[in-house]
């Protein structure tokens, strides 16, 4: 399901894609962290180290996921 327009949508593709290589990377490197932020956020707090990057993981990579 989209809300957005035909229109916009290519003129937002357009733009990205005018970016030089280099500059679509790090946005996507950026999202991906403030991503990973997000869910490092919501984990309980106290966790180990250990069991962060673990549920960290499997809300980033596990395919049977709830989301």
């Amino acid at each position: 399901m989209t809300d957005t327009s035909p229109e916009i949508t290519e003129l937002v593709r357009q733009k990205l894609m005018a970016r030089s290589g280099e500059e679509r990377f790090v946005m996507g490197v950026q999202m991906f962290e403030a991503a990973r932020a997000m869910v490092l956020a919501s984990l309980p707090a106290g966790l180990s180290a250990t069991d962060a990057k673990r549920q960290l993981f499997q809300r980033l990579y596990d395919q049977t996921a709830p989301f």
